[in-house]
């Protein structure tokens, strides 16, 4: 369709007339954080934003969705935040929100300024843009905030609980910028279906005001390069219905004029329509119900952690995966830049005992850690992620067969390894002596290959489903190193724990053996085994023993 029918289909739609009354401004806008620390330090410390709701992700249950505002979560307030903890940045470009902008009185412009220099923060401005006064800054993720001095735009229910006099709190929304290679396109799509009218342009900017009194600035980014999706980045805008009803009349609208496919999703705090407008933007439409307190007092809003209905994993389960974090104020783990990803679980009532976690192939830092924290509920947990990847997962060395592998590259990453827990002992204040080292098939090979190559490393360790890799041992004096080794019946690999098992013997290690009745997948018969075994060696009174299914996060063949 050429824009000047697209035009003619818009002018021409039924559904169109109403559309203006029905839906107008912006009801959130939702971006990608690496660190969630960070991003809570920022925008609930440093902002003064109250934190309104924590959610597992509903497209990735795996993933923290955090939301920011008011202090009701009037839609129009909130900023939320996916947390793709330790992923790779994004870049923004065309296609993209490229900027968010937040009300403040005008005259509050001052304090701002000094507050940001108060905090080590650089910021830009002021400027007069469109006739506000604006502060940029950027948050812990680069993505470009600006404080807009608007005079008419107030929250209905502004959060007094930080540390921000009244007067000068963050109101709400007040816009969100939008490159695009399109601009006309998208600017005529904005406003024929989400409730907004050009007010003025400034150079490449139109800029476009809704009903409610914020902005979309459309700029045209003919020349720049395309956005990728990633941390730092803005996800999408959503933009306020107040009903249902308008959801379905924007979506025949949308049908109408051959738009992008839309796909309208129940997210229990509204109800929801995605889009992309013609620049390749994705828009959301939301309606302003149920709202923030449909399943928390507004008093408690922000303070605990809910789960998507449908999601397949328990809240229990995503408690010790999804990163952890304190509010402004509050103790938390200050996280040190060492050579390998890393995320602690500190349990409410932690027993002092410290698990270092190694997945197997295709799992990450916190696969493990369902597992472990049944097995010994009062442990604190310290998931490492390898370094090696096989077709983009991750790996703790490269492997050239099923059955054969890099020698060359287990020892570097041996080395490596032995270099971060060095570090991680000096910055977290770790026992050597203490940790229990977990590894799960090439992890847990990674960790019978420290023993020969870093033999004074490791004290402690279960290793599950695991069988020698190197192809020439050192020698090693293993003597004070208990060792659990778990394999399964019906493994391939399983007939390689028995050489494993008198190799390690051999040198001197005391080890305990035992065989599930299942393959290599990791499951239920795996925990009392463990929990005996720590009963035995480190004569700690484990917790009883979870009778729901184990279900950590599938692992990419699980070979070693």
């Amino acid at each position: 369709m050429t824009f000047a029918a697209l035009i003619l289909a818009l002018l021409t739609t039924p559904l169109q007339s109403g559309l203006l009354s029905m839906v107008s401004g912006i009801h959130h806008v939702t971006a990608i954080t690496r660190k969630v620390q960070a991003n809570v330090d920022f925008y609930a410390g440093f902002l003064g934003m109250r934190l309104v709701k924590q959610t597992a992700g509903y497209e990735d249950a795996t993933q923290l969705h955090l939301f920011y505002g008011d202090a009701a979560g009037t839609p129009g307030s909130l900023l939320t935040f996916l947390a793709w903890e330790d992923g790779a940045p994004g870049r923004a470009g065309y296609g993209q929100i490229s900027e968010i902008s937040l009300a403040i009185d005008p005259a509050s412009i001052g304090y701002w300024l000094t507050r940001a220099m108060s905090f080590g923060l650089r910021s830009e401005g002021p400027a007069d843009e469109f006739g506000e006064p604006v502060l940029r800054l950027k948050d812990p993720d680069n993505i470009i905030l600006k404080l807009a001095g608007a005079k008419n735009l107030t929250s209905p229910s502004a959060w007094d609980g930080a540390s921000i006099p009244a007067e000068h709190t963050i109101q709400r929304v007040r816009g969100a910028t939008m490159l695009t290679e399109k601009p006309a396109e998208s600017r005529s799509f904005i406003e024929s279906h989400f409730g907004y009218r050009f007010q003025t342009n400034r150079g490449t900017i139109d800029r476009l005001v809704s009903e409610s009194g914020d902005v979309i600035d459309v700029r045209d980014a003919r020349g720049f390069w395309s956005g990728a999706p990633g941390t730092g980045t803005v996800d999408h805008v959503a933009f306020r219905a107040p009903d249902e009803d308008a959801l379905r009349s924007v979506s025949k609208a949308l049908e109408t004029i051959d738009a992008s496919p839309t796909n309208m999703h129940d997210r229990k705090y509204f109800r929801s329509l995605y889009a992309r407008e013609p620049g390749g933007t994705l828009v959301e439409l939301a309606t302003d119900k149920p709202g923030m307190t449909v399943d928390e007092e507004h008093a408690s809003l922000g303070t605990k952690l809910f789960a998507p209905p449908e999601t397949i994993t328990n809240l229990d389960d995503l408690k010790v995966i999804l990163p952890q974090f304190s509010m402004p104020g509050q103790p938390r783990i200050n996280y040190r830049e060492l050579p390998f990803v890393h995320r602690f679980y500190t349990p409410p009532n932690p027993d002092g005992s410290v698990f270092v976690l190694l997945h197997g192939s295709g799992g990450n830092e916190t696969t493990l850690m369902p597992l472990l924290n049944k097995a010994a509920p009062r442990a604190t947990l310290m998931g490492v992620r390898g370094r090696a990847t096989e077709e983009g997962f991750p790996r703790w060395y490269k492997r050239i067969t099923p059955f054969s592998f890099d020698q060359n590259d287990i020892k570097t990453e041996a080395e490596a390894f032995a270099a971060f827990i060095e570090g991680a002992v000096k910055s977290y204040g770790l026992d050597p002596k203490k940790v229990v080292y977990v590894g799960y098939s090439n992890g847990a090979n990674l960790l019978n290959s420290l023993l020969y190559l870093h033999p004074n490393l490791v004290h402690k360790a279960v290793l599950l489903r695991s069988m020698p890799v190197l192809s020439a041992y050192p020698h090693a004096d293993l003597k004070g190193t208990d060792l659990l080794v778990i394999s399964g019946k019906t493994d391939a690999y399983g007939k390689y724990a028995s050489d494993l098992e008198e190799r390690l013997k051999s040198s001197g290690a005391t080890v305990d053996s035992d065989v599930i009745p299942g393959g290599h997948d990791l499951g239920d018969a795996d925990v009392p085994i463990i929990q005996k075994w720590l009963l035995q060696r480190m004569g700690d009174d484990p917790q009883p023993l979870e009778q729901q299914a184990v279900k950590p996060a599938r692992e990419t063949s699980g070979q070693p």
